[in-house]
């Protein structure tokens, strides 16, 4: 049998351990999640207006030879992709070979004529300066040289232009891009200036489109532009280019976007859907917030953002209502106020309430 002490031992430990399981697990530290902010700072004051256009290749050129001639080889066809100085075509060139043989036997005559009129001249001046000839004959061998230095000088042009010529029967791409169109097949014969190619360039982009009159004052270089490729790229950044200043067809004016990235998939031709927000019309208020700011709600144009309190370093659940639609990543909001700070990332991850933490610091855009 135990002993009295062991006893008293045995039961003190097992009361300790009864106690020990009787107390409640210690508390879980509250998660403080780091988030990136936006300041609201852009009121939305504008209208929502969208336009069809085309797309259309920044950078285009019809391409044709500067002679006429027989076309020999086409080395590029519709739709080909080339590089700067590629040659695409040529031209038969032996009549212009012939040329720059011609002209450089007239220019040789005529260099040997400058030559015999030279020492004329300068025999009739010592003979002229000696007074055994009248000055009207020194004058006539003057004429003569002056004459035959011409016909050198015109020599020489003509040659440089029989070389021009020769050079111009190989037709080249002044830049890299794709052959859009092509006119012309081997063993015809093109006049020169005849349109025999299109290429257009591969590395920049404009959508096209067509503005009423009622609207182009609106309008101004450098706008921001929404571009829309059906089926295709749902959204695609934009700035204003150009703005014709003459109407067109039923009195609109031409208006060209210039693409700020555009997809390597794109092609001219396509159709294209420009989103616009004009200044100065009358607009339902409110302000412009990243997309990535606002959860959906239950309803569309109803979603929910994340403002954050500085005070309590919390953010609060705010229901707000997007007013207009789509203007490249941002939206335009009711439920917000300037100067409110907005959690950017992550926000279906967000409660009402919960602690966070600044990732890019005082609440700048991030």
């Amino acid at each position: 049998m135990l002993s009295s002490a062991k006893r008293l031992f045995m039961t003190l430990i097992l009361a300790a351990t009864v106690a020990a399981c009787d107390e409640a697990p210690p508390p879980v530290p509250e998660q403080i999640r780091p988030i990136r902010s936006f300041v609201v700072t852009e009121a939305a004051t504008g209208q929502v207006r969208r336009f069809t256009g085309v797309v259309e290749a920044s950078d285009s050129s019809s391409l044709s030879f500067q002679i006429s001639g027989n076309v020999t080889e086409v080395l590029a066809n519709q739709g080909a992709q080339v590089t700067a100085g590629q040659v695409l075509a040529t031209l038969d060139p032996e009549p212009f070979q012939l040329n720059v043989q011609a002209a450089e036997a007239d220019l040789q005559r005529a260099r040997a004529e400058l030559a015999q009129a030279k020492a004329e001249f300068d025999r009739q001046g010592t003979l002229y300066e000696q007074g055994w000839v009248a000055r009207a004959r020194f004058e006539n061998a003057e004429r003569d040289y002056r004459a035959a230095a011409s016909n050198v000088d015109l020599g020489v042009a003509r040659l440089n232009l029989a070389r021009r010529d020769l050079n111009n029967t190989t037709l080249t791409a002044p830049f890299g891009g794709f052959i859009s169109q092509r006119a012309v097949d081997p063993f015809v014969k093109v006049q020169a200036g005849q349109a025999l190619f299109r290429i257009e360039a591969e590395d920049g982009f404009d959508a096209v489109f067509a503005v009423p009159e009622t609207a182009i004052s609106d309008i101004v270089l450098g706008m921001p532009a929404s571009v829309q490729v059906p089926r295709i790229y749902p959204e695609l950044e934009a700035l204003v280019t150009e703005i014709d200043t003459s109407a067109a067809t039923g009195s609109a004016f031409a208006v060209k976007a210039t693409l700020l990235a555009p997809p390597a998939a794109l092609r001219s031709g396509m159709t294209a859907q420009v989103t616009l927000l004009l200044p100065g019309a009358a607009g339902e208020g409110g302000y412009l917030v990243p997309l990535s700011t606002v959860a959906p709600g239950p309803q569309a144009g109803k979603g929910f953002v994340f403002v954050y309190d500085p005070a309590t370093s919390t953010v609060r659940r705010t229901a707000v209502v997007s007013t207009q639609s789509l203007i490249g990543n941002m939206v335009a909001v009711t439920g917000v106020k300037a100067g409110d700070i907005l959690a950017s990332a992550g926000v279906n991850f967000l409660i009402d309430g919960q602690t966070v933490t600044l990732m890019d610091g005082a609440g700048a855009g991030g």
